[in-house]
């Protein structure tokens, strides 16, 4: 099989080589931090100026790496004097003090670093302070619809899109395929690799049985507003008394391992963040389907939440949930050069009540930012309603907001 290039990553990873910038790769395990750093191993491999050195963490070849002491012999035994040496490390957040390494091999000259973590704190605290700001994260998110498209061979039409929608984005079901119970067994192995890896292990959790009903229950509330204190007293009504500060732990758990994201509200008159009650989509569609189990058509709406959150995430907008008096914007998209759009999500708009819903809240928000309706209404594409677009599914994930 050929190789198959993320090649916007790509593109984006060389832009900030050769810059004394400590590039840092993050997401959830298995969505491609490593393949990236292969295909970045092989294309300067095949310049003979440059020296390629890899240090994959997940192979047993590598265990005897476990502090920066180690890391540092290892690097050095293995640097080549006169050639730009390329250190990639894959998961480093498995080695003690790490910073310590990557500081000092970034100011060597003709040196370049590039690092792969699945945990959002290892760019905190140490590695903040240590290098200075000197370093520019890229985060590597599941496929896209189109690149699940070309991973698959896979012509752009409804069963393709139905495929995407159910399986999620993980770059390892091109060598699984898409068969429906291979695809579940596959997620789940992932999801629970995450879970003690990531979560468990690394928070040194005791209460393994509440976090795994705590991750079922975002599956089966993606979309929906969480309240910490409401989780408390469920808990407490079934014989498991947790607390509310509890429940943030381990949501803060999930979210450093990138398995979900946390998406804060917004209020869109008053222009600020509220403090409680976030949103939670996960990173990866299809690994939140295996959670909730069952099919898709009853949750489908949660679904596609989910689905057009990664894809404006991918498009390099921040999202927020917005929050009107008149009801809730499903995301406020904005840029730090002060754009900014509205969307709503809905499955299909078959019926007026629908129609007056998802258009009359947007039309409550008093402002010109364009504003956009997303949904798998047949036989819309691009549709102008009173200024506010509707966009099929598809076109968002094909064109974005255009």
């Amino acid at each position: 099989m050929e190789p198959i290039i993320r090649q916007e990553y790509i593109q984006e990873i060389e832009k900030y080589l050769g810059k004394d910038l400590i590039i840092v790769l993050v997401g959830q395990r298995r969505v491609g931090k490593s393949y990236m750093l292969r295909q970045i191993h092989d294309l300067k491999s095949d310049d003979a100026a440059n020296h390629v050195i890899l240090i994959d963490k997940e192979k047993r070849q590598f265990d005897f790496i476990k502090t920066y002491q180690d890391l540092n012999a290892y690097i050095d035994e293995h640097m080549v004097v006169g050639k730009h040496n390329f250190i990639l490390i894959d998961e480093v957040q498995d080695i003690q003090e790490f910073e310590r390494s990557v500081r000092s091999f970034i100011n060597e000259p003709d040196v370049d670093v590039i690092i792969t973590g699945s945990n959002a704190k290892m760019l905190s605290g140490d590695l903040a302070t240590l290098i200075g700001g000197r370093y520019k994260e890229i985060h590597i998110q599941p496929l896209s619809y189109q690149e699940f498209l070309t991973f698959h061979q896979l012509d752009d039409n409804d069963e393709s899109l139905g495929k995407f929608i159910s399986c999620g984005g993980l770059p390892g079901l091109v060598v699984m395929g898409l068969d429906d119970e291979v695809v579940r067994n596959y997620q789940m192995d992932i999801y629970h690799t995450v879970l003690l890896k990531d979560v468990v292990m690394r928070n040194r959790i005791r209460n393994v049985p509440f976090l795994e009903n705590l991750v079922e229950y975002i599956a089966d509330n993606t979309g929906k507003l969480i309240s910490a204190n409401n989780i408390a007293k469920f808990m407490k009504s079934q014989g498991s008394p947790v607390t509310a500060g509890v429940v943030l732990d381990y949501l803060s758990f999930l979210c450093e391992s990138y398995m979900v994201n946390r998406v804060p509200r917004y209020d869109i008159h008053g222009k600020r963040l509220f403090e409680n009650n976030d949103k939670f989509y996960f990173e990866d569609h299809g690994i939140r389907n295996a959670i909730a189990g069952g099919t898709r058509v009853g949750d489908i709406e949660k679904v596609l939440e989910n689905v057009v959150y990664q894809q404006l995430l991918r498009m390099g907008y921040t999202v927020r949930v917005g929050q009107l008096q008149a009801g809730e914007i499903d995301f406020v998209c904005t840029r730090p050069t002060g754009e900014r759009a509205y969307v709503q999500v809905t499955y299909l708009i078959a019926e007026e009540t629908t129609r007056q819903r998802e258009f009359g809240h947007l039309m409550a928000i008093k402002d010109n930012f364009p504003k956009y309706v997303i949904s798998m209404s047949p036989l819309v594409t691009r549709e102008v309603d009173n200024g506010i677009i509707h966009l099929h599914l598809r076109r968002l994930l094909t064109r974005g907001l255009q």
